[in-house]
């Protein structure tokens, strides 16, 4: 019997010991001379100022031929090697090289960046073209086209390190066209079915999770409804408000249904009965023009 209580007593004590230990905050240890260091680190880097810029190829162990081989076997795309380094040539850096006295044999991606902006404008005509009407495809074609988005494009695929320009940083608008002309590239090499779809995979794919009206909306969406229903000749819709909830306080909220004929065009919801008008009106263009939750 004194045997089972020593042994619970001690179990009692290693069981209190780690639960201290558990619950116990671990103490900081930092020493005295971390903070003076890092002040003098800070010191330094701002006497030396801002990084300047510099190129990948500046590095020992860079291989051009290397990279550009793999460039292609990275995106799962054959291209001709000498097509490929015309399209990834610049003017300015032939103009460079010239300038340094060097003697070249380069051809500059001008030709590449006029066709491939006809390859990127057709493909997209013939994706958005045929399904929604001009002024909502012109929108999107224009959203994908924009300096901005081929340039992110092109960055993300890896060609700020590959294209030869005098520029440092390359700017947006070398990038937007270099990304044209290596679509053009990869038509001369492949042909043009393979090159829209490389549109498809790398630009039009940007538009995932994103709709319609976060690319197009027009200013007067009750005018512009009127006009449709013009052309399709149907009566012009009656406004009737069908809710409202919590009106007078900050949290009002209104919802409109526009009718025609006794047939609901659309319903919208709004802090007030304008807004709401505006909303349905939208919807009811949506429901017209069957357009799609998301575009892609």
């Amino acid at each position: 019997m004194f045997l089972l209580r020593n042994s619970f007593r001690k179990s009692t004590k290693v069981f209190a010991y780690i639960t201290f230990s558990i619950n116990q905050e671990p103490q900081r240890q930092i020493h005295r001379w971390v903070s003076p260091t890092l002040r003098e680190l800070k010191r330094r880097r701002d006497k030396v100022g801002p990084e300047k810029p510099f190129a990948r190829s500046s590095f020992l162990e860079w291989n051009y031929e290397a990279e550009i081989y793999a460039f292609g076997k990275r995106l799962g795309e054959n291209f001709n090697k000498d097509i490929l380094k015309r399209a990834l040539t610049h003017k300015s850096y032939i103009i460079q090289k010239e300038l340094e006295g060097e003697t070249t044999d380069l051809q500059s991606n001008q030709d590449l960046i006029e066709e491939g902006s006809l390859i990127i404008s057709e493909c997209l005509n013939e994706e958005y073209g045929k399904i929604y009407v001009k002024d909502i495809a012109d929108s999107i074609i224009k959203h994908l086209t924009t300096e901005d988005m081929l340039s992110h494009v092109a960055k993300h695929l890896g060609l700020t390190d590959l294209v030869l320009t005098s520029e440092l940083p390359v700017e947006k608008s070398t990038l937007a066209n270099t990304f044209k002309a290596v679509i053009a590239a990869l038509k001369q090499s492949q042909d043009l079915e393979r090159a829209k779809k490389f549109i498809k995979d790398f630009l039009i794919v940007q538009l995932n999770g994103q709709t319609v009206f976060d690319l197009w909306e027009p200013e007067e969406p009750i005018e512009y409804l009127n006009n449709i229903l013009k052309k399709k000749g149907i009566e012009q819709f009656e406004a009737r408000l069908c809710n409202e909830s919590a009106s007078n306080t900050i949290l009002a909220n209104y919802q409109v249904g526009l009718y025609s004929n006794k047939k609901l065009l659309g319903i919208g919801w709004g802090e007030n009965v304008e807004i709401a008008k505006n909303t349905a009106a939208l919807d009811a263009i949506r429901r017209m023009y069957k357009l799609r939750t998301v575009l892609i």
